[in-house]
């Protein structure tokens, strides 16, 4: 892989809202709709309580993802708007985003990260299946749609 480079970016920052876009049109296109109607808040990935990150390949936007705190307890990290460009699939950003991203949640004290995932997605499957995420109870705001997947790993 060339040129890749990750770095902390503001949710709400043009270039992230660029990628979350073609996110949230990949997952329409999947799903139906808007993609995704979970509530976010920019907030939210602001450290300590999150992050949010994007992958550059040879300088361009390529890819994203992100964690927010989840629960009460404050030990768990939620993955959320995890992506990458067509163009760049296949090369080991998302791979290399979803480590960065675990890596930031544990800096800040996370000790397990779970995401929600719809049955539409066997690459995401395939990808959090084989980085030692495991199958757990729905929860989150698809809880109950027909075809969510959730997803459990201890950091």
């Amino acid at each position: 892989m060339q040129n890749l480079e990750i770095h902390a970016a503001r949710f709400d920052a043009p270039e992230s809202q660029a990628l979350i876009r073609a996110a949230l049109a990949d997952l329409g296109q999947r799903y139906g709709g808007s993609g995704d109607e979970t509530p976010v808040d920019a907030a939210e990935f602001e450290p300590p309580a999150g992050t949010f990150l994007i992958a550059l390949l040879d300088g361009r936007p390529v890819g994203c993802g992100g964690w927010r705190s989840h629960g009460a307890e404050g030990d768990v990290a939620e993955l959320k708007r995890m992506y990458v460009a067509p163009e760049a699939r296949g090369r080991g950003v998302a791979r290399a985003v979803l480590a960065a991203v675990e890596r930031s949640a544990r800096e800040q004290g996370r000790k397990r990260i779970v995401l929600e995932c719809g049955d539409k997605q066997p690459e995401a499957i395939a990808l959090y299946s084989s980085a030692g995420y495991e199958r757990i109870p729905n929860f989150g705001f698809y809880k109950d749609a027909p075809g969510c997947i959730s997803f459990s790993r201890t950091l």
